[in-house]
């Protein structure tokens, strides 16, 4: 049976991204292998990785023995370099490992180093066919309105820390003015015992006959953010996918978004 096609959004150059991806954070090449082909055969067409993780060769792994045609997968990873000459040898390096010509979203992964050349490493891969979309994570603030001047080519993404503790609300709107999709790493707080045990979320839930974890993600793919949870539970990985046929009425969006602190519960950006 074919799983049911996730639906997308369109970066601004036309190429599709499924609103739901499976995310890889902190997880071994060899489990991240095994996790990833399970994703596949669930209906995951998403995944996303970092050089930094350690895992892109376990992603190409699973892909590779998926068969599934390359473009119907999308796939994402992130730089972890200096500056212009490493970010360009890294990509090579990652392209190998991932087993692939080319990723369809290619970050800068955090603010750091020489920006304006790794970033402009990225604009070449885009040129040469290497990423057909480009972007950049946890960029904030003034690190956003610096790049924005400089590049020559618009961040299509911005991935950033996104969920009702840190909503976001005026960046995805500042990146909307310019074009660019904010994009959600652990909507779910890494599965936080506070946030799924959240009264507010918990009685919609029931409402629903959905789990926490299922409205807070309907949540944010209704703002039009696109979601990468993270689970090595096949259930889970279901759970998270199957929120398509439920949806959040007003007033159910507006309470959520009033557990909104404004403050990172990671502590990083």
């Amino acid at each position: 049976m074919t799983p049911p096609a996730t639906p997308s959004i369109e970066l601004v150059n036309g190429t599709a991204m499924p609103m739901v991806g499976y995310g890889t954070y902190r997880t071994s090449s060899a489990k991240t292998e095994y996790a990833v082909r399970e994703a596949l055969e669930i209906g995951y067409r998403s995944i996303d990785t970092a050089q930094c993780y350690g895992n892109e060769d376990g992603v190409g792994r699973a892909l590779a023995a998926s068969e599934l045609p390359r473009e119907e997968v999308f796939l994402t990873t992130k730089t972890w370099t200096n500056g212009y000459s490493d970010t360009k040898r890294s990509i090579d390096r990652s392209l190998s490992d991932l087993r692939t010509d080319y990723v369809d979203l290619l970050l800068v992964h955090e603010p750091t180093g020489d920006i304006p050349g790794i970033y402009a490493a990225l604009e070449e891969a885009l040129q040469e066919g290497k990423a057909r979309g480009i972007g950049v994570s946890n960029f904030i603030g003034d690190v956003l309105d610096d790049l924005l001047k400089s590049a020559r080519v618009k961040p299509m993404v911005n991935q950033v820390e996104t969920h009702p503790y840190r909503q976001q609300v005026e960046l995805q709107k500042r990146c909307f003015n310019d074009g660019i999709i904010m994009e959600s790493w652990s909507p779910l707080v890494a599965g936080s015992r506070s946030l799924l045990r959240d009264e507010v979320i918990g009685r919609i839930a029931q409402v629903h006959e959905k789990s926490p974890a299922q409205v807070v993600l309907r949540w944010l793919v209704q703002r039009g953010i696109p979601v990468i949870p993270k689970t090595l539970n096949a259930e889970h990985m279901r759970a998270n996918l199957a929120i398509f046929d439920f949806a959040l009425t007003k007033g159910e969006m507006a309470e959520v978004a009033r557990l909104d602190t404004g403050q990172s519960q990671f502590g990083w950006w």
